[in-house]
């Protein structure tokens, strides 16, 4: 456990990697992409509070099937705008397109499995024919 003088916990990347079930380089790529932004002392990258719940916060994001640029347009709203007003309302937004494209999906899906139950109702029954007509068993 890493203190600053103004006993804020500050982690290291090997610490956030264990802490999150994520490999360094997946931080480092967000890192890369402006959601966190780690201070250095020489070549190690020592991330703060706010770049741990940031790291969080991404990967319930990615969880929930938000893009990369969605998740960082989020970061700018609120600190944009601390209330984060704006942030929450964009993320209601999000939520209700998330929404209706999973359900457009689930709907594709249903079609999908009503097409594969009717194909295989018919493959069965021309097997059955088969097996009839030739006098095998099933």
């Amino acid at each position: 456990m890493n203190r600053t003088k103004d006993d804020s916990r500050t982690y290291s990347i090997s610490e956030l990697a264990r802490e999150f079930d994520v490999t360094t380089r997946s931080i480092r790529f967000y890192e890369d992409q402006g959601l966190l932004n780690p201070t250095r002392q020489g070549q190690t990258r020592i991330y703060s509070r706010q770049d741990r719940v940031r790291l969080k916060l991404t990967l319930r994001g990615k969880r929930l099937g938000f893009s990369l640029a969605d998740i960082r347009d989020l970061f700018d709203l609120y600190d944009a705008d601390k209330s984060s007003r704006t942030q929450l309302q964009t993320m209601l937004g999000l939520i209700a397109d998330k929404r209706e494209m999973l359900e457009q999906q689930l709907e594709d899906i249903k079609m999908v499995l009503l097409e594969l139950d009717a194909a295989e109702q018919r493959c069965q029954q021309a097997l059955n024919q088969l097996q009839r007509s030739t006098g095998d068993k099933p």
